[in-house]
């Protein structure tokens, strides 16, 4: 058989209420952790007991929890009441006014101005102030520099590398050409310097025997022509 349904009403009983809050007290603890792990949801549980004793769980911290509700609890009064939501804007204005005036006042102080009325020791605290601000503002410049100089380097070690990558292949190819060069012409061959300059020589050798073949010729034509007119 199952349980009879429990009728919801107070329990006369002082043992057996303590027993049941004790049950129920750790049963709604465990949900809300389930609840909060299982749906991702932000939970706060305050139970008090009826001797006073406190018992909570929170998902995050109940402080924040207690600020979320609130937050959302006025938002949701401003909604419904339009002239509180007009003083809440009207009283955000005038922080937010008071505010802007403070940074100003701050701003001009930091740059020299509208440092009338100042003491001593307020004086003394807008230098330190100023010396914390250049102080941080130097390391942040450092940092820059050092990150530049870092990539300098890195791009530096790059290109030494593709040169000396380069010089090799360089190498390489004067190594085949010098091989190549000596299947063509023999290990006695003419250089590849000295290989225009010979040809040179040897048109110009040619030339001159040429010319000089002319030249006797020519002489030998003159002299039969001379002894052909001699006997006519």
């Amino acid at each position: 058989m199952g349980r009879g349904k429990i009728v919801i009403r107070r329990i006369d009983n002082s043992t057996s209420r303590q027993v049941t809050f004790s049950k129920r007290r750790n049963g709604l603890l465990k949900k809300a952790k389930e609840l909060s792990i299982l749906c991702d949801a932000e939970v706060g549980l305050i139970i008090f007991s009826s001797t006073g004793k406190l018992y909570d769980f929170a998902s995050s911290s109940m402080k924040s929890v207690i600020e979320r509700y609130n937050k959302m609890k006025e938002e949701h009064y401003h909604l419904l009441n339009p002239t509180s939501e007009i003083k809440f804007w009207q009283s955000e204005a005038a922080r937010l006014r008071q505010q802007l005036q403070y940074l100003q006042e701050s701003h001009k102080q930091l740059m020299g101005e509208q440092l009338y009325g100042l003491s001593t020791e307020d004086l003394q605290n807008l230098e330190n102030q100023l010396e914390r601000s250049l102080k941080g503002v130097r390391m942040k410049k450092q940092q820059i520099l050092t990150d530049e100089i870092e990539e300098l380097n890195r791009k530096g070690n790059l290109i030494n590398q593709e040169n000396i990558e380069l010089n090799k292949k360089i190498n390489h190819f004067q190594k085949e050409n010098a091989e190549l060069h000596k299947k063509v012409y023999g290990p006695g061959g003419i250089s590849e310097a000295n290989r225009v300059p010979h040809i040179t020589r040897v048109i110009n050798e040619c030339d001159m025997h040429i010319h000089t073949n002319l030249e006797l010729c020519q002489s030998q034509n003159q002299k039969k022509q001379a002894a052909q007119n001699v006997m006519g």
